[in-house]
């Protein structure tokens, strides 16, 4: 019998490809006759075009074609999340081109492209196209930009208004807030961050002048959307022209999720040169203008509550910079992903959100890791201890006080999602947070920490404690939920998998979903293996080709074991259920009668009368006896809707030591406590928290994209831009509860973006801790040295 491995730390069927340089990522693509291609982009934020004249890089060597936005025939890209119920939107819509025309709205939008021989010679010839530009006045601030007199950027959205949105009990709010015994009002800033996978995108377009179809090499998590959004709204290519696929993704975080600009380009490129490839690969400064920026909120909360803890009402109001243009689903994030998670674990009787998006001269957001949970999270556990801190209350005790208790489940969350529209809603299933939060808080010493403290202060340090008890919703959303809110007809959730078992018992499953480092070809293994019983090796995962695998929406959002491994799990009962009717065939016994054991199907009372799976396949596969009503092959396509989201949450604690002198931020200590509901492979588990809660660390301490007013990027370049190093961080404590998932059979919720959703704001808590007793009430982030030292000598009535 093969040994099941579900639930076991199995190695990573994949890793021996990877860690010895036999991936093959797009970059490593090499076609007969590919062409190259450069873009020239702007170097003004603001600006229209004039005039373009590429008469003298169309002589360059090596030169085979320069293309303007004005050669090409195609549609702007397509946004497909209008977030529902949105004042404005449906008519403010402003998305990017394959190459921009009349202006250009952010620095680093694409206005002209060279086709070469080489990637070398078509970067030289970008220098010899002579744009006549006139530049216009910029604005980087998502509130200022909506204010009297700001730069305008498009005609169809006044004010640089991209939309209004508004959710929660907006009166039963005010009214609360009215009525509390305390009120706390905070100003923050979620700060705009620059996402960056190991691997930078690109794109290799090929146009078969012979059949007329094209196929596209891309980066990216989803090759089924991108077909679907190049030709329904692009290019006007029929669905059935064109094959996408993904080869090896080196990291995305989100940013590899949308339609962009030069997934058209290239294949408008390689027609217009009569069918060579044509490849294109951003350079890692190109990616940071070009590709997706994630965050950049401002935020006025507003907590009210009772000195016993009680809290009664959370109104929040914030500014979501949306870019230049709109990206494919960037009006969600502010929306759905994070107004309406924003009571968090708790029970707030009272929670209204409004969010106006916004237009700026600056690169457009859209998801990044997390996508609006962790600016959910933040706001609501900086609320918390802002809260906690005005009432004099120990903040872990005031989580104590809100917490949802396990009997109140299934909860309908007061901040939107429970809100039922046409008989559809979506709910909080099951929780159980105050074990989370004991175990986090007894494994990092929690009640030691006043003695702890001072003895930091001896050795001329400050020390913070922070928590974060968060809550994310994964599997975002039912269909039926997303079509009925009107947020997003390009976010629906169901996802596919078909499962061969071949004449000889081995099996190949072919997925919707797309990895990108997750692990994917190892977890679907083991559950398919332990659906039928068979050796963990005798699986092959096969996923991101649209010629190959059944449509799927790909991955994101924490997706991929909750519904993407559902309709693996229901392929391979398909498959068993076929199987077993054909060993009672075989032995010549009533279908009712047959018992499946693993990889056994035997008749009751009967043990020598057995088949393996593997038998029954050869025997099926052939078809040389089958009963009149079955086909032949064992061979079964399952779809899955989730009829709910799912609902990870935990509670991480982090410890901080400040400099008093200099201001330096040391994290010396981090628990995590995580719920994740039952673990495939609990390395893998391991592996991504690991990587989210570094990627939340980074936020707090050093990471930020920096514009100057004039809309150039100063923040650039990994010179200029601080991501976190291992060394700088602590060693990791992980811990769990388990609190299985009833919406789905595996008893799974998503893990992916757990440790960034919860990381930030537990650094940003600990920050402040430190210095509160230096009369510090709140910091934005990031805590470097310099922001740092400066809040401590203004909060001693130096010069900072």
């Amino acid at each position: 019998m093969a040994i099941d491995m579900l639930g076991s730390p199995v190695k990573r069927t994949e890793d021996p490809r990877f860690i010895t340089g036999k991936g093959r990522y797009l970059d490593d693509i090499k076609l007969q006759n590919m062409a190259h291609m450069a873009i020239l982009r702007s170097p003004y934020a603001h600006a229209n075009i004039r005039s373009i004249d590429t008469s003298a890089a169309a002589r360059m060597p090596g030169v085979i074609r320069v293309i303007t936005g004005a050669d090409i025939p195609y549609n702007p890209l397509p946004m497909a999340w209008p977030a529902g119920g949105s004042s404005g939107i449906q008519n403010n819509v402003n998305t990017p081109r394959a190459l921009a025309t009349d202006s250009v709205k952010w620095t680093g939008e694409g206005v002209a492209a060279v086709i070469a021989e080489t990637p070398e010679q078509a970067v030289d010839a970008l220098d010899a196209i002579v744009v006549d530009w006139a530049p216009l006045p910029a604005v980087v601030d998502a509130e200022k930009a909506t204010q009297p007199g700001a730069p305008q950027l498009h005609e169809n959205a006044p004010n640089n208004v991209v939309f209004v949105w508004n959710v929660g009990d907006k009166a039963g709010t005010d009214a609360a807030i009215d009525a509390a015994e305390v009120v706390v009002r905070q100003r923050i800033v979620n700060q705009r961050l620059i996402p960056n996978p190991m691997e930078v995108r690109g794109d290799i377009g090929w146009y078969n002048p012979g059949t007329e179809e094209y196929t596209v090499w891309m980066s990216s998590q989803t090759p089924h959307i991108q077909r679907l959004l190049l030709t329904a709204f692009v290019t006007g290519i029929p669905e059935h022209k064109v094959r996408c696929i993904s080869p090896d993704v080196g990291g995305a975080f989100g940013t590899k999720i949308f339609c962009y600009a030069d997934m058209a380009l290239v294949m408008f490129a390689s027609k217009a040169i009569g069918g060579r490839p044509v490849k294109w690969v951003e350079s890692r400064r190109e990616s940071y203008g070009s590709t997706i920026h994630g965050r950049d909120h401002i935020t006025y909360l507003e907590i009210a509550g009772a000195r016993d803890g009680q809290v009664t009402g959370l109104r929040v109001k914030t500014y979501a910079n949306l870019g230049g243009r709109l990206s494919t689903i960037g009006p969600g994030i502010p929306t759905t992903l994070y107004g309406r998670v924003l009571a968090g674990p708790y029970k707030f009787p009272n929670v209204s959100c409004e969010v106006t998006g916004v237009y700026t001269n600056t690169t457009f957001v859209d998801a990044y890791r997390g996508a609006g949970r962790p600016e959910a999270t933040y706001v609501v556990e900086r609320a918390m201890d802002l809260f906690a801190a005005e009432i004099g209350m120990d903040p872990a005790e005031v989580r104590r006080r809100n917490f949802l208790a396990p009997d109140q489940f299934p909860y309908d969350n007061p901040s939107g999602l429970g809100t039922a529209v046409n008989g559809e809603k979506i709910f909080i299933d099951s929780g159980n947070y105050e074990p989370a939060m004991d175990k986090a808080l007894a494994t990092v010493g929690y009640a030691d920490m006043a003695a702890k403290k001072a003895e930091a202060k001896a050795r001329g340090k400050l020390l913070g404690v922070g928590l974060s008890t968060y809550i994310e919703v994964c599997g975002v959303a039912p269909s039926k939920w997303i079509g009925a809110v009107g947020e997003g007809w390009g976010a629906a959730m169901w996802e596919s998998a078909n499962i061969k078992v071949h004449l000889t018992g081995k099996i190949i499953a072919t997925v919707g979903t797309q990895p990108q480092g997750q692990g994917h070809e190892t977890t679907y293994a083991q559950v398919i293996a332990h659906e039928l019983g068979v050796p963990m090796e005798d699986v092959i995962v096969q996923h991101s080709d649209t010629q190959g695998t059944p449509f799927g929406y790909g991955s994101y959002g924490s997706r991929t074991s909750s519904v993407g491994m559902t309709a693996a799990v229901k392929a391979a009962a398909k498959v068993r259920e076929k199987a077993r009717r054909y060993a009672a065939h075989m032995l010549e016994a009533n279908v009712e009668d047959i018992e499946v054991d693993g990889a056994s199907y035997r008749v009751k009372g009967s043990p020598d009368k057995v088949k393996t799976i593997q038998e029954i396949a050869f025997a099926i596969d052939l078809g040389f006896s089958l009963p009149p009503d079955m086909e032949p092959y064992l061979d079964e396509t399952a779809y899955h809707d989730t009829t709910n989201c799912t609902w990870p949450f935990g509670t991480h604690v982090a410890v901080v030591e400040i400099d008093e002198e200099s201001g330096k931020v040391d994290l010396v200590r981090y628990v995590a406590v995580d719920d994740v509901g039952k673990k495939i492979n609990p390395m893998i588990v391991d592996g991504q928290l690991h990587g989210g809660i570094a990627q939340g660390v980074g936020q707090a301490l050093w990471e930020g994209a920096i514009y100057g007013d004039d809309g150039q990027l100063q923040s650039g370049s990994l010179l200029d831009y601080a991501l976190p190093r291992a060394s700088w961080l602590p060693n990791l404590e992980l811990d769990e509860t388990v609190t299985p998932s009833p919406v789905n059979p595996l008893g799974v919720k998503g893990v992916g973006e757990a440790g960034a959703i919860a990381s930030t704001a537990a650094v940003a808590n600990a920050v402040v801790d430190a210095l509160r007793p230096l009369g510090i009430r709140h910091l934005d982030m990031p805590y470097t040295a310099q922001t740092v030292w400066r809040a401590i000598q203004g909060s001693k009535g130096g010069q900072a």
